[in-house]
């Protein structure tokens, strides 16, 4: 008794191309003969006009991604150097007095956020009675402790945010906690000296979306690095 012939699949196919790649070295002709149908269309294409295709549509995926790359380094760009302009501006001042003032006026301006709040604690005696060293609870000391990293978020009913102008109006919020270290975001439990803190930054916007909890917080964590080495004078 003969046994049942099994049939070709599609599969079999395939793995005898895959496995055979000189099959089209002998057999040339078929990649003009070979029809298949476009992605374009309903039309029929060679299988070489079909390879030129999906070449084409790599190309201009690569395209786009570079074009991408490209916004994004000059969106950096942009960053970086308005963060070289804030850092320049505090620099210049003479008067240690004016550095908190000067520290929330340039964000505004260079960055383009709506409200921003400053409060410095830990200063000299001289400076006590200033307004960014006044209405500070040891409630806001503890909080700003136990910060890790720049809270992006909703405002969560902040205490630190009643420190805007116009706090029913900031919808998302940057709290940034202000530490004199060189590793700003040390873990308190690690090192407590290093982890001290000494003042908390406040951005906030009307924007839900304008500080989330997913975007990155590098350039918030520059400033608040430079905020601190600035406010160093005020000790």
């Amino acid at each position: 008794m003969s046994n049942p012939i099994t049939p070709i699949t599609e599969d079999d196919i395939a793995n005898f191309l895959v496995n055979t790649p000189d099959f089209f070295d002998r057999h040339a002709q078929l990649l003009s003969s070979v029809r298949i149908v476009s992605p374009h269309g309903q039309r029929a294409v060679s299988l070489q006009e079909r390879q030129a295709d999906m070449l084409r549509e790599k190309i201009r995926a690569l395209e786009h991604r570079m074009m991408e790359m490209i916004r994004n380094g000059s969106d950096n760009a942009v960053l970086a150097d308005r963060l070289h302009r804030w850092a320049q501006s505090l620099l210049i001042l003479q008067q240690p007095a004016d550095l908190p003032a000067a520290i929330v006026a340039e964000i505004q301006h260079h960055f383009m956020v709506p409200q921003v709040a400053l409060r410095v604690w830990r200063v000299a005696d001289k400076f006590q009675k200033k307004s960014f060293a006044q209405n500070i609870s040891e409630e806001v000391k503890h909080f700003t402790r136990e910060l890790a990293a720049p809270y992006c978020g909703a405002n969560a009913e902040f205490e630190a945010v009643q420190w805007l102008a116009h706090p029913h109006e900031a919808q998302s919020v940057a709290l940034l906690p202000l530490r004199h270290n060189t590793t700003p975001w040390t873990d308190p439990a690690e090192n407590a000296t290093a982890a001290d803190s000494i003042g908390l930054l406040v951005l906030a916007s009307p924007d839900p979306q304008r500080f989330h909890p997913s975007m990155g917080t590098d350039v918030l964590t520059r400033i608040a690095e430079l905020a601190a080495a600035a406010l160093v004078r005020l000790q």
